[in-house]
């Protein structure tokens, strides 16, 4: 996956930074909102979530006004506070795009980063960019040669990732709507458009297997067939690697693009 998964949690903070100073609040929005409308139509504040590079410590900030400056806070999944600064930008035109970068205290993961942007007439608007995902550990099902049909002797391998699966749901309840998206791959042996169909069967079986064992969230799944292996290899070619299945948590879609291009998630 290239790209984070990123929830916008947006809030209406049209008032002037002076009258209210740090004691405005973030309130949950949309997903797949990524603008903020402050009051009177002051002021927007723009981040694109494919720019938003957590291994790269930057992320892009657009604003709707002359820019003054930007205000960054990035929160460890501890509550630590990583990194805090203030980077100005003064004179910078509506629509410039902003590069703000930190170095963080440590490598723990990140769970919030609280972004605040300053126009030049004192007006401010804040976006907390939560990115979120879990890939579940488990040992992979077997299946026949051909078969996407889940045989007797693979259901505890599910059962112990069900399991996790719950443990994980508990431990985040807080983020909101979590859904799980399971990714089929395959090694080389066969045509690409066989294994492409076999991997996409396999992935709904195990998608509809914990659907029938009481899994409430949503649930996604797609075959990646051979174009997204763990270990490069020729045609034809019987790697254990590339034959796996992902399960993942994410708070959406996670856009992860194959060399087939981008994963159109299907909906159990």
């Amino acid at each position: 996956m290239r790209n984070p998964s990123v929830l916008l949690l947006l809030a209406a903070l049209g008032v002037s930074a002076n009258a209210l100073g740090d004691e405005t609040s973030l309130s949950p929005a949309a997903p797949d909102a990524v603008a903020l409308q402050t009051t009177g139509g002051k002021l927007q504040v723009t981040i694109d979530r494919d720019k938003v590079d957590l291994a790269g410590h930057s992320l892009e900030v657009k604003l709707s006004r002359v820019a003054e400056k930007v205000r960054l806070k990035v929160i460890g999944e501890s509550g630590t506070v990583l990194a805090e600064l203030e980077q100005a930008f003064k004179g910078a035109a509506a629509g410039t795009p902003l590069v703000v970068t930190w170095k963080p205290s440590s490598d723990e993961q990140v769970a919030r980063i609280e972004v605040w942007g300053h126009d030049a007439d004192g007006f401010y608007a804040g976006v907390a960019v939560i990115p979120w995902n879990v890939s579940i550990p488990h040992e992979e099902v077997n299946f026949e040669t051909n078969s996407d049909v889940i045989r007797a002797s693979e259901v505890p391998k599910l059962d112990a990732s069900l399991t996790k699966i719950k443990e994980a749901l508990a431990k985040h309840q807080e983020l909101g709507s979590i859904a799980l998206f399971i990714a089929g791959h395959t090694d080389t042996v066969g045509s690409p458009e066989h294994n492409l169909t076999l991997s996409q069967k396999r992935a709904r079986a195990i998608a509809s297997w914990f659907r029938g064992r009481g899994l409430k969230i949503p649930v996604a799944y797609e075959g990646l067939g051979e174009s997204s292996p763990l270990v490069k290899s020729g045609d034809e070619v019987d790697e254990p690697k590339n034959r796996r299945v992902d399960y993942i948590l994410s708070l959406e879609p996670p856009r992860w693009t194959t060399s087939n291009g981008p994963v159109a998630w299907k909906a159990l």
